[in-house]
């Protein structure tokens, strides 16, 4: 493989990754609200953080777990917004009562 080869591959693999981060879209939390952010699908998991209000966060993906009373309804699916980290998508503004993302894998 020569040097140009190598160059080239590198280029397409960054072009990719910046065609899907401007494919995520940003969703905002419910209004007044300061939300939990937890390790895991449920609220079974540790909280690792709290979102203020006001808050938009990225869905990168989604998954079911515990089912949770919010604003926008009942709803047992879990937003993926960043490593290891989920909230619960009652509390989220997606404009849809199912998945607005790929399952989690």
């Amino acid at each position: 493989m020569s040097v140009d080869r190598v160059e080239e591959t590198e280029g397409l693999k960054e072009t990719e990754a910046l065609t899907a981060a401007a494919s995520v879209r940003y969703y905002s939390i419910a209004p007044g609200v300061r939300l939990n952010v937890r390790s895991g699908p449920g609220t079974s998991y540790s909280v690792v953080r709290v979102l203020p209000e006001g808050s938009k966060v990225p869905i990168y993906c989604q998954t079911p777990g515990t089912s949770v009373n919010g604003p926008y309804g009942t709803s047992n699916i879990w937003d993926n917004i960043s490593n290891s980290q989920y909230i619960s998508d009652a509390y989220v503004l997606t404009g849809s009562d199912g998945y607005v993302a790929d399952r989690c894998s």
